[in-house]
């Protein structure tokens, strides 16, 4: 696993189309918060939001959920959650090609 596959997955999963068949669950979405921003800035270093933040709250306890994790394990785990979410979906030419490109990034 690759830094540049991290970045693939990280490209693609931040523009797939709303309407598509990748489905990503609410639980992925928080998962894949937390593993980005526990690669990219580490531990979580801010108070969590107020009770009234729902979203803010979610982000920051799958962000903190995530803490101690090293940088590249982080980003190994992000790209497994890529997988998770792709490969059911692997018979379609579309998502094939993504999840190549991941494989493939160097």
């Amino acid at each position: 696993m690759s830094e540049a596959q991290f970045k693939k997955a990280v490209e693609i999963i931040r523009n797939l189309p709303k309407d598509g068949p990748a489905k990503v669950s609410q639980s992925q979405q928080i998962k894949v918060y937390g593993l980005y921003k526990q690669a990219t800035e580490g531990d979580c270093n801010i108070s969590r939001p107020g009770m009234l933040d729902f979203t803010g709250r979610a982000k920051w306890d799958g962000w903190n959920a995530e803490k101690g994790k090293s940088k590249e394990q982080a980003m190994k785990d992000y790209v497994d959650v890529f997988m998770e979410i792709f490969k059911p979906l692997e018979d379609d030419a579309e998502y094939a090609k993504y999840i190549q490109e991941v494989q493939n990034a160097a």
